[in-house]
Order: C-alpha cells, then sequence, then structure tokens
C-alpha cells in the first residue's frame, strides 16, 4: 500500500513537471516591465565544506533521530522482528536498528554522489502553493542536480542508497531469517522514510543553511 501511494504521488510529481515543460513552448508574450517577476537564485556547486556540514546533520540531526524513533513505535507495535522482544529493550534495539540504517543511507548516498559527480543536496523550491513545494520534495527523492548549471537528472546514488541501508541491516544484525528479499521490502520502505525527509526540509527546516548563509546556496540545506 506505502510503496502504491509512493508511485502514485511520484508519477504525479512526474507529469505535473512534464506538463509545466511543455506549457512553457506556448507561453504568451513577456510582461510589460512594470511587472515585477522574480527568478530563482543561480546555482552555485557546493563546497566540500558545505556538504559534511550537510553530512553531519542528516546522520545525526533531527530529522534521523525522529525517523528512527517513528520506525521503532511501528516496529514495536508490530513487533518486527519478534525476537527483539517488547518493552524498553526492544524499543532501544529497534531504534538502534533503524537509525543504523540511515546512517548507512547517508553514507552510501554521499559516497556515490562523489563517484558519479551529483549533488544530493535538498533544494528547497522556490516555488508558492503547497502541492508544487510537495512535489518538488517527492521528485527530489529520486534526482540530483549535475553539472555546473546544476540542471536536474535521474540519481542512481539516491535511489540506491536507502537499498543498501537496509541490505547492510539484514546481512549485519537483523536475525538470521532474513534475507535478500525482506532487505528490498524494507528499502522500499526506507526510501518513503527519505521522501518524508525531503518534505520535512522543504516545509519545515532547511538545515544548517543558517549557519552557511555566507556560501550563497541559495535554498538548499
Amino acid at each position: 500500500m506505502k510503496n502504491c501511494l509512493f508511485l502514485a504521488i511520484l508519477s504525479f510529481s512526474l507529469s505535473s513537471l512534464g506538463l509545466g515543460q511543455a506549457g512553457s513552448a506556448n507561453q504568451l508574450p513577456a510582461a510589460p516591465s512594470s511587472v515585477r517577476t522574480t527568478t530563482p537564485p543561480p546555482y552555485i556547486r557546493p563546497s566540500e565544506r558545505t556538504k559534511f556540514h550537510n553530512f553531519i546533520f542528516d546522520s545525526i540531526g533531527p530529522y534521523p533521530i525522529l525517523g528512527a524513533a517513528v520506525a521503532a513505535g511501528i516496529n514495536q507495535a508490530d513487533s518486527t522482528p519478534p525476537e527483539w522482544g517488547q518493552g524498553a529493550e526492544g524499543f532501544g534495539k529497534r531504534f538502534i536498528s533503524n537509525f543504523g540504517i540511515a546512517a548507512v543511507t547517508t553514507s552510501a548516498r554521499y559516497a556515490m554522489a562523489e563517484v558519479f559527480k551529483e549533488d544530493t543536496l535538498y533544494y528547497r523550491c522556490d516555488c508558492k502553493g503547497i502541492w508544487p513545494r510537495l512535489g518538488n520534495a517527492v521528485i527530489s527523492t529520486v534526482t540530483a542536480r549535475r553539472g555546473e548549471d546544476g540542471h536536474r537528472g535521474f540519481s542512481l546514488s539516491a535511489v540506491a542508497a536507502p537499498y543498501v541501508g537496509t541490505m547492510t541491516a539484514v546481512y549485519a544484525w537483523y536475525p538470521d531469517r532474513y534475507n535478500a528479499e525482506d532487505a528490498f521490502r524494507m528499502g522500499n520502505y526506507n526510501l518513503l522514510g527519505v521522501m518524508g525527509s525531503n518534505v520535512a526540509l522543504e516545509f519545515l527546516y532547511g538545515g544548517p543553511h543558517t549557519l552557511l548563509s555566507k556560501i550563497r546556496l541559495g535554498k538548499s540545506h
């Protein structure tokens, strides 16, 4: 069900972006100079220092901690995995497990982004309105910035990293009966969790951008 919901939202976002691009070919004549228009700030590729600050925020910041706690609560209610029991000890094991998955996911995403020359930092939308901003959060889950102009493209780093995280968990600390199929299933939920984190970055808090305002990265976190 969650997978279907994710695919539906993603398809809606892609179709919305496609319509917007198609419409641009038939735009009306330029507005008079008296009409004030705004343009997004120019893309500036992040420095290594900026990427390091964002890596720390994405690894041990409030969102991975909160996400691990929520996921642990859901796992506790479902008694997943049952071998870990209930009570405070069971919740602690599930919290540490989910936090570990998030840490591996983040590390894999940043490492792969370096290899593929991608910018996987999250950039808030310059648009207004709930649906366009939500679409930006969703599409950013599977895309990244490329090149000096920062054009958006499909990101193997962003898509593969959640599955690297769950695959590591299954073969490193989960009970032996779990296998690759379980890791893939968990990876789907992990990808949904990344999307939820992007939604939070879009609407709530943009990360350490306030600490890096002198670097002028527009609305990246």
